[in-house]
Protein backbone atom coordinates (compact mmCIF):
# COMPACT_ATOMS: atom_id res chain seq x y z
CA UNK A 1 0.00 0.00 0.00
CA UNK A 2 1.46 3.69 -1.00
CA UNK A 3 0.97 5.05 2.29
CA UNK A 4 3.07 2.35 4.10
CA UNK A 5 6.07 2.47 1.87
CA UNK A 6 5.65 6.56 1.91
CA UNK A 7 5.75 5.75 5.85
CA UNK A 8 9.28 3.15 5.23
CA UNK A 9 10.70 5.98 3.19
CA UNK A 10 10.24 8.72 5.83
CA UNK A 11 12.09 6.76 8.01
CA UNK A 12 14.96 5.48 5.69
CA UNK A 13 18.55 6.05 6.73
CA UNK A 14 21.08 4.82 3.76
CA UNK A 15 23.76 4.36 5.36
CA UNK A 16 22.03 1.57 7.43
CA UNK A 17 20.65 0.44 4.35
CA UNK A 18 24.52 -0.17 2.64
CA UNK A 19 25.09 -2.19 5.82
CA UNK A 20 21.75 -4.61 6.26
CA UNK A 21 21.80 -5.14 2.37
CA UNK A 22 25.02 -6.71 3.36
CA UNK A 23 23.44 -9.31 5.50
CA UNK A 24 20.91 -10.29 2.42
CA UNK A 25 23.15 -10.68 -0.45
CA UNK A 26 20.67 -12.54 -1.71
CA UNK A 27 18.12 -9.10 -2.06
CA UNK A 28 18.52 -6.81 -4.27
CA UNK A 29 20.39 -3.24 -2.94
CA UNK A 30 17.28 -1.21 -4.46
CA UNK A 31 14.78 -3.34 -2.58
CA UNK A 32 16.02 -2.52 0.87
CA UNK A 33 14.79 0.72 2.24
CA UNK A 34 17.28 1.24 5.03
CA UNK A 35 14.69 1.22 8.01
CA UNK A 36 15.92 0.18 11.59
CA UNK A 37 14.14 -3.15 13.15
CA UNK A 38 13.24 -0.81 16.16
CA UNK A 39 11.07 1.30 13.85
CA UNK A 40 9.90 -1.34 11.51
CA UNK A 41 8.28 -2.96 15.21
CA UNK A 42 6.68 0.56 16.17
CA UNK A 43 5.03 1.02 12.81
CA UNK A 44 3.85 -2.69 12.50
CA UNK A 45 2.02 -2.19 15.71
CA UNK A 46 0.52 0.61 14.78
CA UNK A 47 -0.69 -1.00 11.47
CA UNK A 48 -2.06 -3.79 13.24
CA UNK A 49 -3.21 -7.15 12.57
CA UNK A 50 -6.75 -5.78 10.68
CA UNK A 51 -5.12 -4.49 7.47
CA UNK A 52 -5.45 -5.03 3.50
CA UNK A 53 -1.54 -5.23 3.70
CA UNK A 54 -1.76 -8.36 4.41
CA UNK A 55 -3.52 -9.31 1.56
CA UNK A 56 -1.42 -7.42 -0.51
CA UNK A 57 1.22 -10.11 -1.64
CA UNK A 58 4.23 -10.37 -2.86
CA UNK A 59 5.23 -6.82 -1.92
CA UNK A 60 7.91 -4.84 -3.39
CA UNK A 61 10.59 -4.11 -0.85
CA UNK A 62 12.34 -6.27 2.06
CA UNK A 63 11.09 -3.97 4.96
CA UNK A 64 7.43 -4.45 3.39
CA UNK A 65 8.31 -8.06 4.37
CA UNK A 66 9.84 -7.56 7.30
CA UNK A 67 6.71 -5.18 8.39
CA UNK A 68 4.55 -8.64 7.53
CA UNK A 69 6.54 -10.87 9.94
CA UNK A 70 6.35 -8.60 12.74
CA UNK A 71 2.27 -8.04 12.40
CA UNK A 72 2.04 -11.66 12.40
CA UNK A 73 4.63 -12.46 15.13
CA UNK A 74 2.22 -10.05 17.33
CA UNK A 75 -1.05 -11.89 16.21
CA UNK A 76 -3.39 -13.99 18.94
CA UNK A 77 -5.70 -15.27 17.10
CA UNK A 78 -4.06 -18.81 16.00
CA UNK A 79 -6.32 -20.36 12.89
CA UNK A 80 -5.78 -16.73 11.59
CA UNK A 81 -2.31 -17.19 12.22
CA UNK A 82 -1.67 -19.91 10.53
CA UNK A 83 -3.30 -18.71 7.60
CA UNK A 84 -1.99 -15.49 7.15
CA UNK A 85 1.56 -17.47 7.46
CA UNK A 86 0.31 -20.15 4.76
CA UNK A 87 0.01 -17.20 2.51
CA UNK A 88 2.80 -15.21 3.59
CA UNK A 89 5.73 -18.41 3.69
CA UNK A 90 5.25 -18.51 -0.13
CA UNK A 91 6.86 -15.26 -0.71
CA UNK A 92 9.40 -15.41 1.79
CA UNK A 93 12.72 -14.83 0.11
CA UNK A 94 15.75 -14.57 3.22
CA UNK A 95 16.62 -15.66 6.18
CA UNK A 96 15.77 -12.45 8.51
CA UNK A 97 12.26 -12.50 7.36
CA UNK A 98 11.94 -15.92 7.59
CA UNK A 99 13.68 -15.93 10.97
CA UNK A 100 11.71 -12.63 12.64
CA UNK A 101 8.44 -14.74 12.90
CA UNK A 102 9.01 -16.21 16.21
CA UNK A 103 4.94 -16.10 17.26
CA UNK A 104 4.81 -15.96 21.12
CA UNK A 105 1.88 -17.64 21.38
CA UNK A 106 2.68 -20.81 19.14
CA UNK A 107 4.62 -21.90 22.84
CA UNK A 108 0.68 -22.47 24.67
CA UNK A 109 0.05 -23.67 21.06
CA UNK A 110 2.53 -26.75 20.59
CA UNK A 111 -0.15 -29.76 19.78
CA UNK A 112 -2.18 -27.44 17.27
CA UNK A 113 0.74 -26.15 16.23
CA UNK A 114 2.96 -29.41 15.15
CA UNK A 115 0.66 -30.85 11.89
CA UNK A 116 1.48 -27.48 10.74
CA UNK A 117 5.48 -27.79 11.24
CA UNK A 118 5.07 -31.66 9.83
CA UNK A 119 3.07 -29.98 6.63
CA UNK A 120 5.69 -27.04 6.30
CA UNK A 121 8.54 -29.73 6.48
CA UNK A 122 7.48 -31.16 3.35
CA UNK A 123 7.53 -27.93 1.52
CA UNK A 124 9.72 -27.33 -1.63
CA UNK A 125 10.12 -23.93 -0.50
CA UNK A 126 13.16 -23.15 0.96
CA UNK A 127 12.17 -20.40 3.52
CA UNK A 128 9.32 -22.65 4.65
CA UNK A 129 10.84 -25.47 5.45
CA UNK A 130 13.85 -23.11 7.03
CA UNK A 131 10.59 -21.68 9.17
CA UNK A 132 9.56 -24.60 10.28
CA UNK A 133 13.10 -26.15 11.62
CA UNK A 134 12.88 -22.96 13.44
CA UNK A 135 9.58 -23.85 15.11
CA UNK A 136 10.83 -27.03 16.18
CA UNK A 137 14.17 -25.18 17.76
CA UNK A 138 11.98 -22.29 19.32
CA UNK A 139 8.84 -24.66 20.71
CA UNK A 140 10.03 -28.18 21.24
CA UNK A 141 13.25 -28.42 22.42
CA UNK A 142 11.51 -28.12 26.23
CA UNK A 143 9.11 -29.72 28.23
CA UNK A 144 7.54 -30.69 24.82
CA UNK A 145 10.21 -32.56 23.38
CA UNK A 146 10.11 -35.98 21.50
CA UNK A 147 12.55 -37.75 20.53
CA UNK A 148 11.00 -37.97 17.03
CA UNK A 149 11.83 -34.18 16.74
CA UNK A 150 15.52 -34.42 15.49
CA UNK A 151 14.81 -36.89 12.78
CA UNK A 152 12.04 -34.46 11.39
CA UNK A 153 14.83 -31.98 11.13
CA UNK A 154 17.41 -34.02 9.94
CA UNK A 155 14.96 -35.39 7.31
CA UNK A 156 13.63 -31.78 6.16
CA UNK A 157 17.27 -31.08 5.42
CA UNK A 158 17.69 -31.01 1.88
CA UNK A 159 21.10 -29.67 1.27
CA UNK A 160 20.20 -26.29 0.39
CA UNK A 161 22.96 -23.52 1.88
CA UNK A 162 19.97 -21.60 3.83
CA UNK A 163 17.99 -24.82 5.46
CA UNK A 164 21.55 -26.47 6.21
CA UNK A 165 22.13 -23.89 8.38
CA UNK A 166 19.02 -23.77 10.42
CA UNK A 167 19.34 -27.08 10.51
CA UNK A 168 22.84 -26.92 11.85
CA UNK A 169 21.34 -24.34 14.40
CA UNK A 170 18.49 -26.48 15.68
CA UNK A 171 21.07 -29.13 16.79
CA UNK A 172 23.54 -27.44 18.09
CA UNK A 173 20.85 -25.80 20.30
CA UNK A 174 19.58 -29.27 20.66
CA UNK A 175 22.87 -30.18 21.69
CA UNK A 176 22.41 -27.94 24.43
CA UNK A 177 18.78 -28.56 25.64
CA UNK A 178 18.59 -32.30 24.88
CA UNK A 179 22.31 -33.36 24.41
CA UNK A 180 21.46 -37.08 24.88
CA UNK A 181 18.92 -37.37 22.13
CA UNK A 182 21.05 -35.16 19.79
CA UNK A 183 24.72 -36.17 20.41
CA UNK A 184 23.84 -39.48 18.34
CA UNK A 185 23.29 -37.78 14.75
CA UNK A 186 26.91 -36.39 14.96
CA UNK A 187 28.29 -39.56 16.66
CA UNK A 188 26.97 -42.07 13.65
CA UNK A 189 27.45 -38.76 11.02
CA UNK A 190 23.55 -38.85 10.56
CA UNK A 191 23.20 -35.27 8.97
CA UNK A 192 24.68 -33.92 5.34
CA UNK A 193 28.37 -33.56 5.90
CA UNK A 194 27.87 -29.91 5.80
CA UNK A 195 25.41 -29.60 8.30
CA UNK A 196 27.68 -32.21 10.31
CA UNK A 197 30.00 -29.68 10.13
CA UNK A 198 28.01 -26.62 10.53
CA UNK A 199 26.22 -27.93 14.20
CA UNK A 200 29.69 -28.75 15.60
CA UNK A 201 30.87 -25.34 15.02
CA UNK A 202 27.47 -23.86 16.00
CA UNK A 203 28.38 -25.84 19.39
CA UNK A 204 31.33 -25.18 19.79
CA UNK A 205 30.97 -21.06 20.14
CA UNK A 206 28.01 -21.43 21.82
CA UNK A 207 28.13 -21.01 25.41
CA UNK A 208 25.10 -23.26 26.74
CA UNK A 209 27.60 -26.46 25.95
CA UNK A 210 29.88 -27.51 28.56
CA UNK A 211 33.72 -27.66 27.92
CA UNK A 212 33.69 -31.48 28.18
CA UNK A 213 31.22 -31.65 25.96
CA UNK A 214 33.29 -29.38 23.32
CA UNK A 215 36.17 -30.95 23.46
CA UNK A 216 34.63 -34.34 22.77
CA UNK A 217 32.55 -32.50 20.11
CA UNK A 218 36.02 -32.00 18.04
CA UNK A 219 36.83 -35.10 17.75
CA UNK A 220 33.92 -35.93 15.55
CA UNK A 221 34.76 -33.44 13.25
Amino acid sequence: MDYIVERLFSLQDKKYGDFHSSLIPNIPREAVIGVRTPQLRRLAREIGSDTAFLRELPHKFYEENQLHAFIISDMKDFDRCIRMLDEFLPYVDNWATCDQMTVRMFRKNTDRLLPHVRRWLDSDHTYTVRYAIGCLMNCYLDDEFRGEYPQMAAHADNGEYYVSMMTAWYFATALAKQYDAAIPFIEQRRLRPETHRRTIQKAIESFRITDQQKQYLRTLR
